[in-house]
């Protein structure tokens, strides 16, 4: 018998099983159910990634990577030597408050040393003596009959300081 003339020849043989393997790799489940263990045969799983298999970038809390280091205005500008720059503590009591945002309501004397009456704003009332600070950069330099008066002192780049005086003035009653 000839071998080509067999009803399976060789050549339809491999053409046979090229097409039945192929037909198989796109059928959905057969991938799981050929890699599932023998005993395993869930094909509700399939061969893909699972929710928590997938990485996701979370942006929330990081730096731009493709942003530049240095910015272009940080990088074109030179400190000015005259800038003024703000004291690095931290701030409590009578410093949270600039001294324009207080209103003096009234001096008074305790065993011959002087007090000022401030209120804030909202009108709560807080006692001011010499040498207390104001502001980021005041202090109570005196306390006269009718006014108190505030220095305050900046420092500057080049270490050099700038003194300025602020004056709260007591008014008259009725007066704004």
């Amino acid at each position: 018998m000839n071998r080509s003339s067999h009803p399976l020849s060789h050549r339809r043989l491999n053409a046979l099983i090229t097409a039945l393997i192929t037909a198989l790799m796109f059928m959905p489940g057969v991938a799981a159910y050929a890699a599932a263990t023998p005993g395993e045969q869930d094909l509700t799983e399939l061969a893909l990634p699972q929710k928590h298999d997938l990485f996701e970038y979370q942006i929330e809390g990081r730096p731009d990577p493709f942003s530049p280091f240095i910015s272009e205005q940080a990088a074109s500008t030179t400190p000015r030597p005259d800038e003024i720059i703000d004291p690095q503590e931290r701030l409590s009591g009578m410093q949270l408050f600039e001294p324009g945002q207080l209103t003096l309501v009234a001096i008074v004397s305790v065993n011959n040393r002087p007090l000022a009456m401030v209120e804030d704003f909202t009108g709560k009332g807080y006692l001011l003596e010499k040498g207390v600070k104001v502001g980021k950069r005041g202090v109570v330099k005196t306390i006269e009959a009718r006014r108190i008066i505030i220095e305050e002192v900046a420092l500057t780049r080049t270490g050099k300081k700038i003194r300025s005086e602020f004056v709260m003035q007591l008014k008259n009653e009725g007066e704004q």
